[in-house]
């Protein structure tokens, strides 16, 4: 392993693509079986099969529409399996359901729940989770690691640009890994949990259907599959429902919902006295202008680096980040003084939160968001349209209008009409995001 030791991820894979003839063996017969034993030569197979979104698989993979899928302890099988299901975007204007902790309860840090664990803690302690379910009562129950026993599936195939002689692949599995992150057993169910720290557009379904199938012969009240995200002080649930048993591409979306247990009530005279009250920089920093639309995973790259720093690539590889994201949303961060970086002895970049960074997200969910939205219009350009979107009766500035105000701020090594048109972009979006934080 030791000559492969500096190869990353996706040139590791493309090594074993080319030296078992991988591409080749999949067209000629639909699928491939790769044992752990092979991957190890080369990388940790624990590394080098754990994609829990899309934008994470190697590009040999993306590129040739392929997914990977343990079938036992030691073994996995890659075909051009619709492995991943879109996660419904949540409109902005969702309604927030309020909830509370105990009084008695001291030990919860509601600034501070930085791993899957203390969010469930939380969401179950608050009764978000029983309310989500509708059960009166709920108990924990079980989580952690277990085999799969045996089942078998039928999973879709992707079709994009090859042709594939049936729609379907029947997979068998047989004592493969399961983790389950919690589960909660009621008077009615038994809800299974897969919870995530990092926004996404979608998810591996299997983190769902495994445990779902393990449970499913075991019991006999319903087992539920829900997909849980945690960020910014709001708890997001997702509950999906297989409607055929060996069908993995079954699910359908039931219901979703989003929680808090902190004051989110911001009022649109709030951002207006922020507005006022905020000083503008004299020079804007010498860091790209950020081209990052979704400013709620600006915000979730800092909770990311909350409890350590991490390298360009553990972002990208790790969370739902490609390449180029990792770049525009920490360099946004960067842009705002949450985020810094830093090159080490190793070569990697390396990104973490500053001081700044770390005090606001230690605030509560009012306070922290109205930070946000100082650090962003003490910037000219997004207190101008800010200014503009107030004056013409809450209507936000054409996109034109955006650039014009753009090409007067002295940005910096911003040149070309185009580079100023997808930035005005990231402009509008935050501006939206600002003015979407209010009842």
């Amino acid at each position: 392993m030791s000559k492969f030791k500096n190869l990353s991820i996706s040139e590791a894979w493309c090594s074993l693509f080319e030296e078992h003839n991988i591409l080749e063996r999949i067209e000629g017969e639909g699928f491939f079986k790769i044992d752990a034993k092979e991957i190890k030569k080369i990388k940790e197979p624990r590394l080098m099969a754990k994609f829990d979104h899309f934008v994470n698989l190697p590009k040999i993979f993306s590129e040739n529409h392929l997914a990977i899928l343990p079938v036992t302890r030691g073994s996995y099988i890659i075909g051009n399996f619709q492995a991943y299901q879109s996660l419904e975007q949540v409109k902005a204007d969702t309604p927030i359901t309020r909830m509370y902790l105990p009084d008695y309860i001291q030990s919860l840090d509601l600034s501070n729940i930085t791993s899957e664990a203390m969010a469930l803690n939380c969401a179950y302690a608050s009764g978000i989770i029983a309310d989500f379910l509708q059960e009166n009562e709920i108990k924990p129950t079980v989580s952690g690691r277990a085999g799969s026993g045996a089942f078998d599936f039928f999973i879709n195939l992707n079709k994009k640009g090859k042709k594939v002689c049936h729609s379907t692949q029947r997979i068998y599995v047989d004592k493969s890994q399961i983790e389950i992150d919690a589960g909660y057993e009621g008077n009615h169910s038994l809800a299974l949990i897969e919870a995530k720290l990092d926004i996404s557009k979608d998810f591996l379904i299997r983190q769902l259907y495994y445990p779902y199938r393990v449970w499913k012969k075991r019991i006999q009240k319903p087992v539920r599959s829900i997909f849980f995200i945690y960020s910014n002080g709001i708890y997001n649930f997702y509950e999906y429902d297989f409607k055929s048993l060996k069908n993995y591409n079954s699910l359908i979306l039931i219901r979703n919902r989003r929680y808090t247990v902190e004051d989110t009530k911001i009022r649109f005279v709030d951002i207006e006295k922020v507005m006022r009250e905020t000083s503008l920089l004299y020079d804007e920093p010498k860091v790209p202008f950020p081209q990052a639309d979704t400013f709620e995973r600006v915000i979730n790259i800092c909770e990311l680096l909350a409890t350590k720093e991490l390298s360009r690539n553990e972002i990208t590889v790790n969370y739902a980040f490609d390449v180029r994201q990792t770049n525009y949303y920490s360099d946004a961060a960067r842009y705002l003084g949450l985020v810094d970086k830093e090159k080490y002895k190793d070569g990697e970049i390396y990104y973490f939160l500053t001081e700044k960074g770390r005090s606001i997200l230690e605030l509560g969910y009012k306070d922290r968001q109205l930070s946000f939205c100082k650090l962003i219009l003490q910037h000219n350009v997004f207190n101008l349209v800010l200014k503009e979107y107030i004056e013409n009766n809450r209507t936000m500035p054409s996109k034109n209008r955006i650039i014009e105000i753009m090409q007067k701020s002295n940005l910096h090594n911003i040149g070309s009409f185009d580079t100023f048109s997808r930035r005005a972009s990231t402009v509008k979006k935050w501006i939206e995001w600002i003015v979407n934080l209010t009842e």
